[in-house]
């Protein structure tokens, strides 16, 4: 299956809006993405998340340049999602606290609860002051992330995975069934998302893959000695090419290395409802996938053939990762235990 991941499930990761941009925050990776349309894919860059602003419940950006980070029942607000700049810290409003989506756009903060199947506006997160509660239409209630935009007025929210692949929705109020327009994600902006890697390069796979077949063809039992190449390592070229279109700040390749290596990491540790593997690759060999020689020495009986299988991941038909593990069989047929280790949940 593939899928992207629903805020709900993914501490740390939403989106917010604030003037000409959008913003989409991976508190998991330490850093978060700004960019002009999530339609076209404009004007991508990558920014470091400051640490007082990661693992956040909810982000929010409103329309005086202000991001709110709600956090249990507290959110800061800051100038800078980088610098942490005039930071200060408040109370959230009891009426607002346990949303499952919070959203700003013309000087109105708006808290979803989908459940009830309502939703809340106000002016302000510490006091309820010119509050007001609506109902949340049907079709709006299925939201994966909910954000809103600066002074304009829209607000928008991003739609499960469906035949015409991830959408979002864009309407004037969630009480009414009336979209402005529904709009494609760009896959520049997908491949940034927990779980979009499964949309753009298809769902995740571990399959051990045949190497060397040796045969003893004599009526006589042999002795096999010999070294073995193997490739071990991941497929860097291959995925640093959906980070291309990004300008990915200093700070972002001195904190993470590689981003692209990170995500397709984090993308094999989820469930397999949204592409993954549910697998660590902790241990493994994160470097570039290179040749290395590997001493084997055993029996073989006549007319016998033994099968070198190793393991590797990979996303949709591409090997992304080469395993350190090897198997040795007499069975022509793959073997079928999962040699990494589940993630701890």
């Amino acid at each position: 299956m593939k899928g992207i991941i629903p805020r709900s499930k993914a501490k740390g990761t939403d989106f917010c809006g604030m003037g000409d941009w959008y913003y989409v925050i991976r508190s998991d990776l330490g850093c978060f993405m700004q960019i002009r349309d999530l339609n076209e894919g404009t004007d991508i860059s990558i920014h470091s998340l400051h640490p007082a602003c990661q693992n956040g419940d909810h982000y929010v950006g409103d329309c005086y340049s202000y991001f709110y980070i709600i956090k249990g029942n507290s959110y800061r607000r800051v100038k800078n999602l980088e610098k942490d700049s005039e930071a200060k810290v408040d109370s959230l409003h009891s009426n607002f606290q346990g949303g499952d989506h919070y959203l700003a756009t013309n000087h109105y903060f708006y808290i979803i609860f989908q459940e009830k199947g309502t939703y809340r506006r106000t002016k302000n997160l510490n006091h309820d002051s010119e509050a007001v509660e609506y109902t949340l239409h049907p079709n709006c209630r299925n939201g994966l992330y909910y954000l809103g935009h600066g002074l304009i007025g829209h607000f928008s929210f991003i739609k499960p995975v469906s035949e015409w692949g991830v959408e979002f929705y864009r309407g004037t109020g969630f009480s009414k069934d009336e979209p402005v327009g529904v709009y494609s994600v760009h896959p520049d902006v997908l491949n940034f998302l927990p779980g979009g890697l499964s949309v753009t390069k298809g769902p995740s796979f571990g399959m051990w893959e045949n190497i060397k077949t040796i045969t003893n063809d004599t009526s006589k039992p042999v002795t096999w000695r010999r070294k073995i190449n193997k490739k071990v390592g991941y497929t860097k070229e291959k995925m640093t090419q959906i980070t291309h279109n990004w300008k990915i700040s200093a700070s972002v390749t001195s904190e993470t290395g590689d981003l692209a290596k990170l995500i397709a990491k984090v993308q094999f540790t989820f469930s397999a409802e949204y592409g993954g593997s549910h697998v660590s690759t902790e241990k493994e060999s994160w470097n570039e996938a290179t040749e290395e020689e590997e001493q084997l020495s055993f029996d073989l009986e006549p007319n016998k053939s033994v099968y070198l299988w190793q393991y590797q991941l990979g996303l949709g038909q591409e090997p992304v990762l080469f395993c350190r593990d090897l198997k040795i069989d007499d069975e022509p047929n793959p073997p079928t235990e999962v040699p990494l280790p589940p993630v701890q949940s």
